[in-house]
């Protein structure tokens, strides 16, 4: 394997936080070294990257398709694939097949179905899912409405240290709704479940995990309220976590003006007031993980009625250029961006990934934040390009990216 010299690098440390120029050098699958004035091996590849950035490969932390054109695009290494898939991920053999999708370009981990065809009744055989790599256990798109069965679930999770990632809306309140209460849902004419929905939810599974001492994750937290509930659970110690999209940090509900099905997602988007509470979490740590929740759809399946089209939106390619919006805004830190994609993620689901460091394997992401282009649905790279930030400028390109010490772009 051929080694690689990046010189003149700005290194984007996430766990320590920094940004500060240097070289690296990748030999063997691993960050041999880092430093300044490295020697280059006679047969390796050197890389002047001009003062571009160098950092972990992001980590894309819940997607529901292994869409491996558009995560390279989007400097992804590895995403953690949830469990509602064609069949559902209930089954160890289900697990492993999984797993080998990406390869060899891309890292894919599973997580287990918690129930049975996610139907929320009877709990999957998730010890034996874990055994074959599956590295979290989640309710995939709809949350468990079962008390009883959430809290069998995470005791059950606990017992074998797994995460559970757990989807915040209360089914019986957002059934048939396909916006969050509002005065533009009102004036549109769609069926709408109030945003008190996530609230009531993550309230819930709070408890639950406390009384079974679990570890919880929350899939997609993305209003003013919910913000608030992990945030005072955080405080009191409680083991959970949380992860947002861009779409919930930089849309609010005004962007489904004109019926635009691009943007009907899941969760709806949110009040402007609760998109300013994101970003707050974001910013304070509340929320520790960006994800695109890559959910590429169909033109059939969106360029219908708004109440008819399929929820979700093609991600993958654009978390890094968005990710870096909320940089240019100051909501983030580059090194605080670049942990919320990578280290974060990594250190929560035990992932050996997300540093960079000596030792550390050679998932890299070389990228210029300042290089300007407009994103075009129809264009963008992968299984659909279906995106509700259709013709927005942004700024940041993927330069080059290397998986286990192997150049994938250019």
């Amino acid at each position: 394997m051929t080694p690689i010299l990046f010189r003149n690098a700005r290194l984007a440390d996430p766990v320590g936080g920094t940004l500060k120029d240097g070289e690296l050098l990748v030999a063997g699958r691993v960050i041999a070294a880092i430093g300044h004035g490295l020697a280059a091996p006679a047969d390796a590849d050197v890389i002047d990257c001009e003062g571009q950035v160098l950092a972990p490969g992001l980590i894309d932390s819940a997607v529901f398709a292994t869409d491996i054109e558009a995560s390279v695009a989007g400097g992804i290494t590895s995403v953690l694939l949830m469990p509602d898939q064609s069949p559902v991920l209930d089954d160890p053999a289900l697990v492993e097949r999984a797993e080998r999708l990406g390869k060899p370009r891309l890292w894919v981990y599973p997580m287990a179905a918690a129930t049975r065809g996610l139907n929320g009744r009877e709990l999957a055989e998730i010890g034996l899912m874990r055994e074959v790599g599956a590295v979290a256990v989640a309710t995939g798109r709809r949350a468990i409405a079962d008390a009883q069965v959430m809290l069998r679930l995470l005791r059950y999770a606990a017992g074998l240290g797994m995460v559970v990632v757990a989807h915040a809306e209360c089914p019986f309140l957002t059934a048939g709704a396909v916006a969050t209460e509002s005065e533009n849902a009102t004036r549109l004419g769609l069926p709408a479940a109030p945003a008190a929905a996530e609230a009531i939810q993550i309230a819930r599974d709070l408890r639950l995990a406390r009384e079974a001492g679990a570890a919880l994750h929350i899939a997609c937290v993305s209003t003013a309220e919910g913000v608030e509930l992990v945030r005072a659970a955080r405080a009191e110690g409680q083991d959970v976590t949380a992860a947002t999209t861009p779409d919930h940090a930089l849309l609010s509900d005004t962007a489904l003006a004109g019926y635009r099905s691009f943007a009907r997602l899941s969760p709806p988007l949110r009040t402007e007031e609760d998109r300013l509470a994101v970003c707050r979490g974001l910013a304070d740590g509340t929320i520790s993980m960006l994800c695109s929740r890559h959910d590429p759809r169909t033109a059939e399946e969106k360029r219908l009625p708004f109440a008819d089209a399929l929820p979700g939106a093609a991600g993958a390619s654009t978390l890094l250029a968005l990710g870096l919006s909320l940089v240019h805004e100051g909501v983030l830190s580059l090194p605080a961006l670049m942990a919320a994609l990578s280290a974060n993620p990594a250190r929560r689901f035990g992932l050996r990934a997300g540093r960079l460091e000596q030792g550390a394997p050679a998932d890299l992401l070389l990228f210029d934040p300042g290089a300007p282009w407009r994103i075009d649905a129809d264009s963008l790279p992968g299984k659909s390009g279906n995106s509700p930030f259709d013709g927005l400028p942004v700024m940041g390109r993927v330069r080059r990216l290397v998986k286990g010490g192997e150049s994938l772009l250019p």
